[in-house]
């Protein structure tokens, strides 16, 4: 993960948040905005979850192993959780405090659509696990990389390079559900979340991204971002 400062840094940060459902690209468009905002000099740090540093990487290994096909829905969620609270504090508050924009692959709406949605733990009651973990801090946008449940497993199963994880190896029907979870987070946050077809041409996906992004961080600069 890379952080890069730059000549634009914010007083306080912005909190950017990539979602979606696997094969979705969202690593490749964290490049593309990563490269493109060191480029106009706006100090950028990029992440993920679960992981980002030590313990949380720690966690994600016991989460994502193959090998873990009898982890209950509840363990799930209170490891995701707990490796959450460890990378905020231990790396996404700090970068917002210093004024950076942190980029994070996935972050509490995961949780509500793969253990809220998809693994039927309720949605209120994940999210009350997360908010005992996360506090006050939230996106300030989210780009929902939205595909074809059918189509993302295509991309991942291409992909040799990938090693796949226990999530990967889900059904199609999981993966649906997920998609149908996501929907129901976007209904409850349309202000906040920006939807993106990420089963377009990569070019008009990167497209869409960076305008919600110069859209989203209009007004904390001196002049407006140019992605």
């Amino acid at each position: 993960m890379t952080t890069r400062l730059g000549a634009f840094a914010l007083k306080s940060g912005r909190f950017i948040t990539i979602e979606g459902g696997e094969g979705a690209g969202k690593t490749t468009l964290i490049q593309e905005l990563e490269q493109r905002m060191s480029a106009s000099g706006i100090a950028v740090v990029t992440t993920r979850e679960p992981g980002g540093i030590a313990i949380a990487e720690q966690i994600r290994g016991v989460i994502l192993d193959s090998r873990n096909t009898s982890m209950d829905g509840r363990t799930e969620a209170l490891l995701y959780a707990a490796a959450r609270r460890q990378h905020l504090v231990e790396k996404v508050i700090p970068a917002l405090e210093q004024g950076a924009v942190v980029i994070c692959d996935r972050f509490i709406d995961s949780s509500l659509a793969y253990q809220g949605f998809a693994r039927g733990l309720g949605m209120e009651a994940v999210w009350e696990i997360n908010r005992f973990a996360i506090g006050d801090t939230m996106p300030d946008l989210t780009l929902w990389m939205d595909i074809e449940p059918e189509e993302g497993l295509k991309r991942i199963h291409k992909d040799d390079a990938r090693e796949l994880n226990r999530l990967d190896l889900e059904g199609l029907k999981f993966h649906k559900k997920v998609r149908a979870g996501y929907e129901q987070v976007y209904g409850q946050y349309p202000n906040r979340i920006v939807r993106i077809n990420a089963g377009a041409e990569p070019n008009v996906v990167a497209q869409q991204a960076i305008a919600a992004v110069e859209h989203g961080l209009k007004g904390f600069f001196a002049t407006d971002v140019k992605l």
